[in-house]
């Protein structure tokens, strides 16, 4: 018998998924971060199945001596320390051919809101408003657009892009990545220099705090659009903001921000949200990007499959 304990909430065809590989699953959603580590050390479980409820760490796999793999169910592994699952010989299955399409096509939607002025037409329209001119917006057709990371989600979004006649650029830090069909690899300092538009797709990783700073946005010479899908944190939202107001930002969708737990806000994060909040030229989402319902189900299948391949069933 082999143990698996899920912690988060998880599209109800989990069982159908992973039971037939001869796993008996613990599904307990109900468990708060702290409980965890107890419920771990109460069988012996071969399997943990994590979303973002909490950090798994070396104190917390310490509870677990058994556990042979965690399971992030996504894309993202920054509520993962992969250097204390390496030290515990625990193997680390994430999913993000899970929610890729779902994300490419959600960065398209972002960036055309963006252009078209969307939430503040249909806000106006609401209101009672009707203003065409001050709402005539940019195409997204011919547009430069560059993507910082070319991963799963880059790679989906250059896909979608390239449908709109856009010109896509891609940098990654990852010196093998090839170029493809839809994006063309280039130096970091060449995809500054002509993109019009800066989306961006790298993970949150200590390297990557703030990778996208005050520095980083000097090196383009025009003023550009800004999107983000990827983590709040690799983006200094003080620079952001600095450029917002001097225009050398010309707009900023954001799914993605600093500090997503509003209610905890320091005195600065509260002073950049409340201008990000008001500003006409930014559009907010709260990190929904991946969230769909074929992706909810998708993922189960993608870490299914991860998992039968490294269980050898």
């Amino acid at each position: 018998m082999s143990l698996c304990l899920i912690i988060d909430d998880m599209h109800s065809s989990l069982p159908a998924y992973l039971e037939p590989l001869g796993l008996t699953l613990h599904y307990r959603p109900d468990l708060t971060a702290a409980e965890v580590p107890a419920a771990l050390a109460a069988h012996p479980y071969e399997g943990l199945v994590v979303r973002s409820k909490l950090r798994v760490t070396h104190e917390l796999l310490a509870h677990g001596p058994q556990l042979r793999y965690v399971c992030r169910a996504g894309a993202g592994v920054d509520n993962i320390d992969e250097q204390a699952l390496t030290d515990a010989g625990v193997t680390l299955l994430n999913a993000p051919e899970g929610n890729r399409d779902a994300v490419g096509e959600y960065a398209i939607g972002l960036l055309l809101a963006l252009f078209r002025h969307l939430p503040r037409a249909d806000a106006e329209v609401r209101a009672g408003q009707w203003h065409r001119e001050a709402n005539r917006g940019e195409e997204l057709g011919g547009k430069t657009v560059g993507l910082l990371g070319y991963g799963h989600m880059g790679r989906a979004f250059a896909r979608r892009l390239s449908a709109f006649g856009c010109t896509v650029l891609a940098h990654d830090h990852a010196p093998a990545c090839p170029s493809d069909a839809y994006a063309t690899l280039v130096p970091l300092a060449e995809l500054q220099a002509r993109a019009e538009v800066l989306s961006l797709h790298i993970p949150y990783e200590k390297a990557n705090h703030h990778f996208v700073n005050e520095e980083f946005l000097a090196g383009f010479p025009n003023a550009i659009w800004l999107l983000n899908t990827a983590r709040g944190e690799v983006l200094d939202h003080a620079a952001l903001v600095s450029r917002l107001r001097t225009g050398q930002i010309r707009g900023a969708a954001l799914d993605v921000l600093e500090n997503e737990k509003l209610a905890t806000l320091d005195p600065g994060q509260q002073a950049r949200f409340e201008y990000l909040r008001t500003a006409p030229n930014v559009v907010l989402a709260p990190h929904i990007g991946g969230w769909t319902f074929q992706s909810y189900e998708r993922i189960n299948a993608v870490l299914a499959r991860k998992l039968a391949a490294f269980l050898g069933r």
